[in-house]
């Protein structure tokens, strides 16, 4: 990637590790709701194979047609 100029850029650390240091200080942390957390992994776990079991198996291949051709697409 080509090393863009940037108008009142703060200069680069030298080390990889005060980066990192620097972005983990200024990064809030937003404080959760264990149960809201709970819930919504709860739904995570379950939503893949709720949906894979909903569709019919012309649906499952229209998903699976319109997949490809977006892989093909690319790739020419």
């Amino acid at each position: 990637m080509p090393d863009r100029s940037r108008t009142g850029a703060t200069p680069q650390p030298a080390s990889g590790k005060e980066t990192i240091e620097a972005r983990v200080q200024a990064a809030p942390v937003p404080d959760k709701d264990p149960s809201a957390v709970a819930l919504g992994r709860k739904g995570g776990l379950k939503g893949g194979k709720a949906r894979a079991a909903k569709l019919t198996p012309e649906r499952r291949s229209e998903i699976a047609r319109k997949a490809a051709a977006a892989r093909w697409k690319h790739a020419q």
